[in-house]
């Protein structure tokens, strides 16, 4: 039996979840995003926080919504946490954080939610908080609000590529749309055009007070093996540094040995691990 239950925290705790998200700045990142703009109050966050811990000694979190993120989640947390899930119908399409809660997590609610499209354990989290020592390319700047209809096709390249499902299938694009929108309008997205088509392109898909995070990297096929992504990716990092945040992390597959290559040569150093089940 359960000693210390699970329960879902509201506004009132709000000030024991920014600790406690602190305390993983990286890694909670998209976690803490969440709730800075829109707080705990279910009605108001598009999802729900759950709590391990005594009242007065929150321990570990569990962001609840299109994904499932375990924050600080030990062996005790993430039992407890799956515990409850597993009476849950599963309606977020992914499972993604710290690779031991993960996947510690999908060890006990794979019998009930399973099974997964993809499980990908081993995802180096990385970050810096230094400029680039390469050259930055010139020619990556933000996309501007009327170049949205000439980034898409390459978002949804790119997201198809990476998630193995294209974003088109679901409403006919109009929400990814709307996310590709917003990341423009807010100054996060990235590209370098050569006569009018995106080449390449990235964008800060999570931002915080402690780090923006990249996410979205992406070159157009026809242009890969050039040696155009270290640069690219230098002056997406100049700019979020100097602009946008005092470090810059982001996360990736392990298998992705040139993708690791260009962001150990942009400054960025393995600081844990991630992994995502994908649904």
């Amino acid at each position: 039996m359960l000693t210390v239950p699970v329960r879902q925290l509201g506004e009132s705790e709000r000030r024991a979840v920014e600790r406690l998200l602190d305390r993983d700045p990286f890694a909670s990142a998209q976690v803490a995003e969440r709730i800075a703009a829109r707080g705990l109050a279910w009605w108001r966050a598009e999802g729900r926080i759950l709590g391990y811990g005594a009242r007065r000694n929150l321990e570990s979190l569990c962001w609840l919504g299109g994904n499932l993120t375990p924050v600080l989640a030990n062996d005790a947390a993430v039992a407890a946490f799956a515990d409850l899930l597993a009476g849950e119908d599963r309606l977020c399409s992914s499972i993604v954080g710290r690779a031991d809660a993960v996947l510690g997590l999908w060890d006990r609610l794979s019998g009930t939610w399973g099974p997964a499209r993809d499980v990908r354990p081993n995802q180096p989290l990385l970050a810096t908080e230094t400029l680039p020592a390469i050259p930055a390319d010139p020619e990556v700047r933000q996309v501007r609000a009327g170049e949205v209809d000439k980034l898409f096709p390459a978002a949804v390249a790119m997201y198809t590529e990476e998630v193995g499902v294209s974003p088109l299938a679901e409403d006919g694009g109009r929400s990814y749309r709307r996310r590709v929108n917003d990341l423009v309008r807010s100054g996060r997205a990235y590209a370098r055009f050569v006569d009018g088509t995106v080449v390449f392109k990235a964008e800060l898909a999570v931002v915080t007070k402690r780090t923006a995070q990249v996410q979205g990297v992406w070159v157009a096929p026809e242009w890969r093996g050039r040696g155009i992504a270290a640069a690219a990716i230098a002056a997406v990092v100049r700019d979020a540094l100097l602009r946008v945040a005092p470090t810059v992390s982001l996360y990736v597959n392990d298998f992705n040995l040139p993708a690791r290559r260009v962001y150990e040569r942009c400054g960025f150093q393995p600081i844990g691990t991630l992994a995502t089940v994908l649904f």
